[in-house]
C-alpha cells in the first residue's frame, strides 16, 4: 500500500527493543508515545522547547483531551518508522491532530488516529483561548 503524505509533516522516530511486548509486537500503548515523540521533535526544531523555564510561545500549556487510534498492521521489529501528522482543526481553545504511523519506506500503514489538545490556563486549569503566535505557527500543519 502506498500512502500519500501531504498535508502536514513526517517525523521519523525509532522503535526500541523495550517498546515490543512479550509477543514481539509494538505494545499498543507505545503508539501514543510515538506521536508524542514526533510532535516534540517537530516543535523543538522550530524553537518551541519543552522546557517550562524557556518557553518560545507565551501560551504553551496544553493538555490532551482525547486520543483515538485504529490499528491496521502490527509493528514487529525495531528501527525507524514514520509518523505523519497534521492539524484537522484549530479551534478557539483546541487543536485537533490527525496522524498515521507508517513504515519507514511509507509502504505500510500501521495505525491512524486523532489527538485533541486543549489550551488551559495554568492557574485555573480551565480552557483558555489559543494565542495568535501559536495559532500562526500551527497553520502550516492545517489540512
Amino acid at each position: 500500500m502506498t500512502t500519500a503524505v501531504e498535508p502536514g509533516h513526517i517525523e521519523q522516530v525509532q522503535i526500541h527493543f523495550d517498546d515490543l511486548d512479550a509477543m514481539g509486537v509494538l505494545h499498543n500503548g507505545r503508539y501514543v508515545l510515538l506521536l508524542e515523540r514526533a510532535l516534540a521533535a517537530y516543535w523543538s526544531e522550530r524553537g518551541w522547547p519543552f522546557d517550562p523555564a524557556v518557553p518560545h510561545f507565551a501560551d504553551i500549556f496544553f493538555v490532551v483531551r482525547e486520543f483515538a487510534i485504529t490499528y491496521h498492521l502490527p509493528i514487529t521489529t525495531v528501527g525507524p518508522v514514520d509518523v505523519h501528522f497534521w492539524l484537522d482543526h484549530i479551534g478557539t481553545t483546541s487543536l485537533v491532530y490527525g496522524f498515521r504511523v507508517l513504515s519507514a519506506d511509507r509502504s505500510q500503514l500501521h495505525a491512524e488516529g486523532r489527538r485533541v489538545q486543549i489550551k488551559i490556563d495554568q492557574t485555573t486549569l480551565r480552557p483558555t483561548p489559543i494565542g495568535d503566535d501559536v495559532r500562526e505557527a500551527c497553520t502550516i500543519l492545517l489540512k
